[in-house]
């Protein structure tokens, strides 16, 4: 997957950023119950992985990380 460089708000840089994979994409759908997440990235940083959205720097409070895959 590419990565885009946006702004981090957890990091407080630009940083890499990757759209979410299908079981990411699973993830947070349960997570927040919204119908579309196809828009979310995730911060690629070590230890981050914070989700924003293409446009919000900063769409949820307090802020959703993606777990570490199993």
């Amino acid at each position: 997957m590419p990565s885009i460089t946006k702004f981090c708000y957890t990091c407080d840089s630009d940083e890499p950023h990757r759209p979410l994979t299908s079981p990411e994409k699973s993830w947070l759908k349960e997570r927040t119950s919204r119908k579309n997440v196809e828009g979310f990235f995730m911060c690629q940083a070590p230890k981050c992985r914070n989700v924003r959205s293409g446009f919000n720097k900063r769409p949820f409070d307090p802020v959703i990380r993606v777990p570490l895959p199993d």
